[in-house]
């Protein structure tokens, strides 16, 4: 049985600000590039069921901020993460909030995340508590709109991150596919 054929890649297209891509190889496992650090401030967590489902929590988002290369922003207070508590070692999470940059663009954030700890340990995360962040898988997959010229490529691709929560806030790091 062949292999079927690898479509040629016009790279030009395809290389961008933050998207490197193999000229060789177009099906080349991804490569990551950094693209933002971020600290989103969060309030106190409301539940609002017990469902068959699980646990659904509304934590506000206060504010924050964001640095990526060449540009800065500061998280817009009035976002949402929306939580779903699956189980004692899982929680499903939809954050969605806003950025302003410093040039005064505004990008639109919804970030999908998966967080699972050890029941005693994700316990103490939802009264609140510190824990060991090496304890914690938080891996996110965030996805940007904006009409900002400098930043628009971002609408266009896609990201992974990683994440750690401590009691009043959340630190990620985004990077580009």
């Amino acid at each position: 049985m062949s292999r079927p054929a690898v479509p040629k890649a016009n790279t030009e297209a395809l290389l961008r600000e933050g998207t490197p891509v193999s000229p060789i190889d177009p099906l080349a496992p991804p490569a990551l590039a950094h693209f933002a650090d971020l600290r989103v401030e969060v309030g106190r967590p409301e539940v609002l069921s017990h469902g068959p489902r699980g646990m659904r929590r509304l934590v506000p988002i206060t504010g924050g901020d964001a640095r990526g290369q060449g540009w800065s922003a500061r998280v817009l207070p009035g976002g949402t993460d929306f939580q779903l508590i699956v189980s004692d070692t899982l929680s499903e999470l939809d954050a969605r909030y806003g950025l302003e940059t410093d040039a005064g663009d505004l990008i639109y954030v919804q970030n999908h995340a998966v967080r699972s700890a050890p029941a005693e340990v994700m316990a103490k995360l939802l009264r609140g508590e510190p824990v060991d962040p090496a304890q914690v898988y938080f891996r996110c997959n965030p996805r940007f709109e904006t009409a900002s010229k400098a930043l628009g490529w971002i609408t266009d691709r896609m990201f992974v991150g990683v994440g750690v929560r401590h009691p009043a806030e959340v630190v990620m790091r985004f990077f580009s596919l």
